[in-house]
This record gives structure tokens, sequence and C-alpha cells, in this order.
């Protein structure tokens, strides 16, 4: 993620984080510890930036505890410049990819839905993934903190949370097994709650 949104910012691209990730930060401004992967968006014009410049570039980052440091590449999907939904095969946009490890960032872009235009809906954003949002719930961007890394979230983060999870989503202290230890601002494997072991 560090090195993500590090090489976007050096670059210049509009990206910020969504779904699972924008949850995590919600808590604790961090990656809940059951969520699988990062979800992040990008606004259509840097993905164009991205696929014109940037297409299978390899960034090296030197991380903690690896001296050699590893190398990330950033790949756009051919098949970007598509917009419809009826291509399944194709919701992602672009991977950041760690290249020993295989691990990898999707990326999916956000453009004008041009249906919902065409009927009158002045400002529909949509993502291929059959997400959908109106230009004022992303925009403008705020600016934060996630995993100790600067990054930008959209401007109406709890409406869309609770329009995508629920109310209870940003309030329930138990969810998969961990519970939410607001003095210590961390999710906590239930089983240490149950029998009274410290971390």
């Amino acid at each position: 993620m560090d090195t993500y949104l590090s090489t976007m910012n050096d670059i210049g691209a509009e990206t910020w984080i969504m779904h699972g990730s924008l949850l995590g930060w919600w808590w604790n401004r961090k990656i809940m510890p059951w969520d699988s992967d990062i979800d992040v968006q990008m606004s259509e014009k840097s993905m164009h930036h991205l696929a014109d410049y940037y297409n299978m570039t390899v960034h090296h980052y030197k991380l903690p505890g690896i001296p050699e440091g590893r190398d990330y590449m950033l790949e756009i999907n051919p098949h970007y410049i598509n917009g419809s939904t009826a291509d399944k095969l194709n919701v992602i946009d672009a991977r950041w990819v760690d290249t020993e490890t295989g691990l990898f960032i999707d990326i999916t872009t956000l453009r004008r839905n041009e249906t919902a235009e065409a009927l009158g809906m002045t400002g529909a954003m949509m993502c291929k993934d059959r997400h959908h949002y109106m230009f004022d719930d992303i925009f403008p961007l705020r600016e934060s903190i996630f995993e100790d890394t600067p990054v930008k979230i959209p401007y109406a983060y709890s409406e869309l949370l609770v329009e995508e999870y629920g109310a209870k989503a940003l309030v329930s202290k138990d969810v998969e097994n961990h519970h939410f230890d607001q003095e210590r601002m961390e999710w906590i494997p239930l089983r240490y709650v149950t029998v009274g072991e410290r971390l």
C-alpha cells in the first residue's frame, strides 16, 4: 500500500481507497486483519495518463527488513478504455504487482455514467464493477492517513460506507471473529478476548 500510494503521488495520479479498505480506514486507519485485498479507485484522466506513460513500468523500493528492496510493476489492462459493465472479464483496469510474491492491488477507474447522464442524472459516475456514485459523493477528495501513509478518501465517506455495508458496519465492534478494542484502536481476535490473553 505504501509503495502504491507513494508512486501515484510522485506521478501525480489521482487515486483513493474505497470499499473494504475505506471501512478499515474508518475504524483505525488500517487494513482490517481479515481483509484479503486492498480496494482503490482512480480518476479516468489519471488512468489514461498511466496507460500512456507508465504501463509495464517497474518501480524499486527499499523496505524495512528487506535490504535488497522489492520491485513493483504497474500493469494497465488493454481493455481499460472499454467502460461497459457487460465485459465481465475486464472489470479491473490496472494492477500494482509485487514482482517477487505476485501479490497485487486492483485498480478500478471511476468514469462518467453516460447512460444515467442521458436520462438526466447530472454527475452520475460508475466503475465497471457495477458500483455507482454521484460526483459529489467522491469529490473533492479528502486528505488523510492509511497504514501510516498519506492517502485520499472520498468526500462523503460515511454515506458511501453506510450505503455499501449498512449502518451497523460503522458501529459493530464484533466482526469476523474479532473485537475492536477502543483503547488500543485495534481489532483483537476473539479467542484472545475470550480467554483473557494479551497480545
